[in-house]
């Protein structure tokens, strides 16, 4: 009598054989191939970079959202505070045009950054 062997089965090159490497059944490689067509069809058209070296997006444009955001806000108060010395020097009215301007530049920053904000919101409701 024979006992069965503990060693793997061999192929005729020697190499062991491994699970799915027995001789093709036309029926599995026939659904294999749809498969593969059916995974093509419905993976995403870009595919240029591998999933792992994506960037986030969402911090990305939550980046860009907040220096948008600043730079609104900035450059309202810049301008307000430069036009009031402006005026100051050819009007001759220190430190009124300065003060006031500011003011002005720092309301027209805020508003500038509210209308920012609101072009990227999720509200979608009717504009009315």
């Amino acid at each position: 009598m024979s006992e069965p062997s503990d060693s793997p089965e061999r192929k005729s090159d020697g190499s062991p054989v491994t699970q799915g490497s027995h001789i093709p059944d036309p029926a599995l490689s026939e659904r294999l191939q749809r498969l593969n067509a059916a995974l093509d069809k419905a993976r995403p058209r870009d595919q240029s970079q591998p999933a792992g070296s994506r960037r986030d997006t969402s911090t990305s444009s939550a980046m860009a959202l907040a220096f948008r955001l600043g730079a609104e806000f900035v450059s309202g108060v810049l301008v307000g505070a430069l036009v009031g010395w402006g005026l100051d020097k050819v009007l001759g009215i220190a430190p009124w045009g300065i003060i006031v301007l500011t003011l002005v530049g720092f309301g027209a920053g805020v508003l500038n950054m509210m209308r920012a904000a609101g072009e990227t919101g999720s509200r979608k409701g009717p504009k009315a």
